[in-house]
């Protein structure tokens, strides 16, 4: 029997509560099961649909959300975190170019000195786990289609990006 969203959603929130973010790589491990689900992707994603993100799944006892993006290509992001919230990326369709950043200067430090760490590529029915306040960024060469689970609403918490024309981190509401 295929791997579903209501199968993962229960085990995203069962997850969570039992374990809360040292959870981030079974859900992780899940995320790619349900991606490996051709009648997921098919009733979450078609050729037609705009880039843009949509709301799949809302648990109100964690606070964890279900996120579809359809990821417009030639599209490059820049650095940053997504501030107390953790986040897991996995691809349905297409490639999201990830990199890993470190900051290398003190954290007292006004100015805010990155460092690439690893990059590599998730392709379809990869999946990775960020912790909160791991400092990434996305790229997407053509579109792709993008599942991203996230331990609140992002819009509703300061998030973080890096701007390089002054070496600050931007807090972003």
């Amino acid at each position: 029997m295929p791997y579903t969203l209501p199968d993962f959603c229960r085990d995203v929130s069962v997850t969570l509560k039992a374990k809360g973010q040292n959870g981030l790589p079974d859900i992780a491990r899940k995320l790619t099961d349900l991606l490996n689900n051709p009648a997921f992707i098919a009733a979450t994603f078609s050729d037609d649909m705009p880039p843009g993100r949509r709301e799949l799944w809302h648990d109100p006892d964690t606070d964890a959300y279900v996120l579809a993006h359809v990821q417009e290509g030639g599209k490059v992001g820049k650095p940053h975190s997504h501030g107390a919230s953790w986040a897991i990326y996995g691809t349905a369709r297409g490639v999201t170019e990830m990199t890993e950043w470190r900051r290398v200067n003190p954290a007292h430090e006004e100015g805010l000195v990155l460092e690439k760490g690893r990059q590599y590529a998730l392709g379809p029915g990869q999946t990775r786990g960020y912790a909160s306040g791991a400092i990434h960024s996305t790229a997407h060469l053509q579109t792709a289609w993008v599942i991203r689970v996230t331990g609140t609403d992002l819009d509703a918490i300061p998030r973080y990006h890096f701007n390089a024309n002054t070496d600050k981190i931007m807090e972003k509401v």
